[in-house]
């Protein structure tokens, strides 16, 4: 009798953890009762493509791109905080800092939890409250990144806005495709919106990840994301580099002379790259001497565009 009950009571012990993890697996793979998605690779446009349009058509679209910084800060970020607010962050249409606390020497939008996943989670829906009507691109980054906000608008010139899209540097875990959050997030408006609504639903968006075990923030998005129809899409150049990168440009050089040691330059990075990650505050400064402020006098460029600064902006 003892073994028998025994018996039974590893059999429902058994029994429960494979209905745990049936029931979890189902929930992260919930994309095979979905229509399945060809992953794209999204192209910036060419110079030609800007040529060919009017002067009218140019300056309007340079004025219809509006992009609000969504940068994600904690306690112990202080040094990147202060380095990100004086460089880069000044060339959004309007950055703001989101943290895990309250800290005087910084404003910030306090969110009262240091779980990555949450703080991304009311980042965004503060966002879309709040600016919905103000911006049509929302670009989320950890403060160790360097963005380079005009290549980033360039890049989107092909895009609509009103259409769901999410990009940055894709990757893939299992069967799910997903914008690494160290190279930054980009959503359009109308993903902002559909993100907004599936956040009410636990079932699909929980806010809490896994119980056995936990999926990072950016992997989180992206299940969310992919229950709304909106699939994360690789960003590149038009000779097919990435233009979000994960990594510092000093990292990504030495890569390439390791790889490509004849042809560094081309084999490192794109010439409209958009960010590079895990750079320390004093590079983020060399950074900004280096994109905004080294120039070859009497070159030019010969730009179809201009970005102009938004109103006020004290940026390079």
């Amino acid at each position: 009798m003892i073994s028998e009950g025994g018996s039974f009571v590893k059999g429902m012990v058994l029994g429960g953890i494979c209905c745990i993890l049936v029931t979890l697996l189902g929930h992260i793979k919930m994309g095979h009762n979905t229509k399945s998605h060809e992953h794209r690779h999204l192209q910036a446009p060419k110079k030609e493509d800007i040529l060919n349009l009017s002067e009218d058509k140019r300056l309007e679209l340079t004025q219809s791109i509006r992009v609000y910084c969504i940068i994600l800060v904690k306690p112990k970020d202080l040094g990147h905080w202060a380095a990100v607010k004086e460089t880069w962050s000044k060339h959004c249409d309007k950055a703001e800092f989101y943290s895990s606390e309250n800290i005087k020497v910084f404003d910030s939008v306090v969110l009262n939890t240091d779980n990555m996943w949450t703080m991304m989670r009311k980042a965004y829906k503060h966002a879309y409250e709040n600016y919905r009507d103000n911006y049509n691109w929302y670009f989320l980054a950890h403060p160790s990144t360097f963005a380079i906000i005009e290549n980033l608008k360039y890049f989107l010139l092909k895009q609509d806005p009103s259409q769901p899209f999410y990009t940055g540097q894709t990757e893939t875990s299992g069967d799910l495709q997903y914008v690494n959050g160290g190279g930054g997030i980009v959503l359009s408006v109308e993903s902002l919106r559909r993100l907004y609504r599936v956040f009410e639903d636990p079932d699909k968006c929980p806010e809490r990840g896994g119980m056995i075990w936990k999926l990072s923030e950016d992997k989180q998005l992206a299940i969310c994301l992919k229950y709304t129809g909106v699939h994360a899409e690789n960003a590149e150049d038009s000779e097919k580099k990435d233009v979000f990168n994960t990594k510092s440009v000093g990292t990504l050089i030495k890569e390439a002379m390791g790889n490509h040691a004849q042809e560094v330059v081309e084999g490192c990075c794109s010439d409209m790259a958009i960010t590079f990650s895990g750079l320390q505050p004093n590079h983020m400064h060399v950074m900004m001497y280096g994109v905004y402020r080294l120039r070859a006098y009497g070159h030019t460029f010969n730009d179809a565009l201009a970005f102009l600064p938004p109103p006020g902006s004290d940026n390079d």
